[in-house]
């Protein structure tokens, strides 16, 4: 995948030649990538307009076939129609376009990852993010990641008729992808009745996501898997609840506080708060239906900043808030260097008795991306003490102040007012002037620390201003 993500990236700068800057260029190529995939797959495109149709012309009747084939796609009715919404030719160079297309047919896609496609899309992202280009983090988690989240909480459509899974701020669909590739593993490449496999594909898997790139790139994954599931474009948090509840939810909130300058004006959040992060968590508790599960991914500062503890007493007497895994530092490397994060898992419809930490950060090298890669063993040890039940009721044993997973009475987290940033072991890599983490990761760690402190100070501003304005 480097050396696919390299010969792509190289030809983008040639394309910058031409005016096609790195994000048209992203766009065009999951466009064509697509319909390479759909023809190995075998899946049903117009004749007139599939990959054959393109591969085969050259010269100004290349160009004026691909502007007509993203025409006829993006006025067709169904999931492709919606895929291919608003697609606009970009590339007006035939010698180009014939090029591009070449390069991409010289590989068999489908034989390679399940999730190839987000994989390009998140290395050429990378090579973009560093040239100065920001952001490109916020549509990503890391596969082994989400692998393992999946694992403990077992998302399977087969427990009941109207069983969903949502991840709403889904950016390429890396959860829901993962989460179908899951099933169809455990199903022994997809053994399910004809009832089941039509409703799986069709009716269980559920997205929301802010920008439409990411959006238009999770429903061709989903597509390229067999799933005709519609991802909704929008702001999760800031337009009204559409009432939709679901059994599981997996997904990443976008790390920051970009773009949110004011508390959402929604009337199921208890919690005014601009804080992003906290808002999406005011979500969940509205779109988890009674027992469904929900795995989380925040940042440190989430855990313990002073609205946090207001909505996360109020999360614990409606949810069992069961688990927290600690990440490796380093583990949204390259993206978000600077970001400690943790897994927060929660069940809906029972208060909180105990909540069980695990600590994958202490003592662990941080991550890198090709010295000390985010792997499935960091995770391995966590899945064990995590239990078979994806609900977090299995039993399970506190491994002490030498360990690594600590039980902690609720009657506790009252104490420290709900606050859960909870550590016990001695991190002695900090300790230690070898194993300290880059210069420019320590860095990164106290920008965010101090981005963290100036967006409070913007809310109390903010908060300020209003009380003024009454």
């Amino acid at each position: 995948m480097a050396d696919i993500v390299n010969k792509l990236w190289g030809f983008c700068h040639t394309l910058r030649h031409d005016g096609v800057d790195y994000g048209d260029y992203i766009e065009q190529l999951t466009y064509l990538l697509f319909l390479k995939m759909a023809d190995e797959k075998e899946i049903d495109v117009d004749k007139k307009y599939n990959w054959n149709s393109l591969k085969d012309l050259s010269g100004t009747e290349l160009t004026d076939h691909y502007a007509e084939t993203l025409r006829k796609l993006r006025e067709g009715k169904g999931i492709l129609g919606k895929i291919f919404t608003q697609a606009m030719p970009r590339i007006t160079n035939p010698v180009n376009l014939k090029r591009l297309i070449n390069m991409i047919d010289e590989e068999d896609w489908s034989s390679m990852d399940v999730d190839v496609k987000g994989e390009a899309f998140e290395g050429l992202l990378e090579k973009s993010a560093n040239e100065g280009k920001k952001g490109a983090g916020q549509y990503f988690t890391p596969r082994e990641l989400i692998r393992s989240i999946i694992r403990v909480m077992k998302p399977d459509p087969r427990a009941k008729k109207d069983f969903t899974i949502c991840d709403p701020s889904c950016g390429t669909g890396g959860f829901l992808v993962l989460a179908y590739d899951w099933l169809m593993d455990v199903t022994k490449g997809g053994a399910l009745d004809r009832e089941d496999a039509k409703r799986i594909k069709s009716k269980t898997y559920f997205g929301n996501e802010l920008v439409p790139r990411p959006a238009r790139l999770a429903m061709m994954n989903l597509f390229l898997h067999g799933v005709t599931t519609e991802i909704k474009i929008g702001d999760t948090i800031y337009e009204p609840f559409d009432g939709k509840q679901y059994d599981c939810i997996l997904t990443n909130p976008p790390f920051g506080t970009k773009g949110a300058n004011q508390a959402p004006e929604r009337e199921d959040f208890t919690i005014a708060t601009s804080n992003k992060q906290l808002n999406f968590v005011q979500h969940y508790l509205s779109a988890l239906k009674p027992g469904g599960r929900a795995a989380i991914v925040l940042p440190d500062n989430v855990l313990f900043e002073d609205k946090a503890a207001e909505v996360f007493k109020i999360l614990m007497q409606d949810c069992n808030l069961h688990t927290i895994l600690r990440l490796p530092r380093g583990t949204f490397t390259p993206y978000a260097q600077g970001v400690k994060a943790n897994v927060v898992f929660i069940q809906r419809g029972l208060p909180t008795e105990n909540v069980w930490i695990y600590d994958a950060r202490s003592n662990v090298e941080g991550i890198t991306k090709k010295d000390r890669p985010l792997t499935a063993k960091h995770f391995e040890e966590f899945e064990q003490c995590y239990g078979k039940d994806p609900n977090g009721q299995s039993k399970r044993k506190d491994l002490g102040p030498e360990g690594r997973f600590r039980k902690f009475h609720i009657s506790e987290i009252k104490e420290r007012d709900y606050k859960l940033d909870i550590t016990w072991l001695k991190d002695e890599t900090l300790e230690d002037s070898d194993s300290l983490p880059e210069p420019q990761v320590l860095a990164t760690e106290a920008i965010t620390e101090l981005e963290f402190v100036v967006d409070e100070l913007k809310e109390i501003l903010n908060l300020l201003e209003t009380e003024s304005e009454e």
